[in-house]
């Protein structure tokens, strides 16, 4: 029986695809831990030639993604925990501990709430850049400091302009070192709705699936470092079919392209948003030991 092609922007669920059939991904490497106390997964999907990267539908990297059951919740004392985790792999990303300057995108549409994950965590983000280039370091009341700004870009659908035109013109006036994009992304699994976070050294290629190369955020089109985090919040209408069904013969041709998302998304998004941005602000803090 052919797998089943579903959409799914988690470098996780695209390996998984490949479980239980007699397939082998050339080329991709799986490791897996799991903190039984915080009750975190991490799976670490490292895609380390073109052959995989072409098996994966996804370009070569580094995936990283947390999985955790109680983040739908609104437990602040667990969600302060996700952040801390998140920041150490955060941290792991950036690489060595250092002031920079780093520039974070809040991808996607502020009045569609499955979409306005991006928009909401910069909102909440510690903005640093201007304080620092007026009055210097010592307004944070630290010796070493990063420098932090942020945009949210909208969609076409606002400005006429392509994320990456956006994006693009930003870095080659203010010259980050660092380019940090945050986006809302499709799960295959209903289970991973708003309870896993991706990281990824890859960037984002938004239109590489339809061969629309314009989109792309990464350090080749950039010229500096992109990380991606991402948090699914929809799921396509198909995967829940197929789910229930077992295929997805008998789909009503009216729901080919159709998603869905939680009836809770309002809540969910404002948790997570500010789960994300505090995340960021604790990764980005520097030590001042030598």
């Amino acid at each position: 029986m052919e797998r089943m092609r579903v959409r799914t922007d988690l470098a996780l669920e695209a390996r998984e695809s490949f479980e239980g059939s007699e397939e082998e991904v050339h080329g991709v490497i799986v490791e897996e831990d799991y903190d039984e106390f915080k009750d975190i997964r991490l799976t670490r999907v490292q895609i380390v030639s073109e052959r995989g990267a072409r098996e994966m539908g996804k370009p070569m990297g580094n995936y990283l993604t947390l999985e955790a059951p109680g983040m739908a919740s609104p437990d602040e004392d667990y969600h302060r925990e996700i952040s801390e985790t998140l920041a150490c792999y955060l941290k792991e990303l950036m690489g060595e501990e250092r002031e920079r300057s780093i520039l974070v995108a809040g991808l996607g549409n502020r009045d569609v709430t499955p979409d306005a994950l991006g928009p909401k965590t910069v909102s909440n983000l510690l903005i640093t850049r201007h304080l620092i280039k007026e009055y210097g370091k010592e307004v944070m009341g630290t010796e070493k400091c990063c420098q932090i700004s942020g945009i949210v870009p909208g969609v076409m659908a606002q400005t006429g302009m392509e994320t990456s035109e956006i994006i693009r013109g930003i870095v080659e006036q203010t010259k980050p070192d660092l380019l940090i994009v945050i986006d809302a992304l499709a799960a295959r699994s209903t289970k991973r709705l708003s309870r896993t976070i991706q990281l990824t050294d890859t960037g984002i290629q938004p239109g590489s699936g339809v061969g629309n190369h314009r989109n792309c955020l990464t350090e080749e089109s950039l010229g500096i470092p992109v990380i991606a985090i991402g948090v699914p919040t929809v799921v396509e209408a198909a995967s829940i079919i197929y789910d229930a069904q077992g295929n997805c013969e008998q789909m009503p041709p009216h729901l080919n392209g159709m998603f869905v998302t939680p009836k809770n998304i309002d809540e969910t998004i404002k948790q997570l948003s500010f789960t994300l941005s505090e995340a960021l602000n604790i990764a980005f803090q520097v030590s001042n030991e030598a």
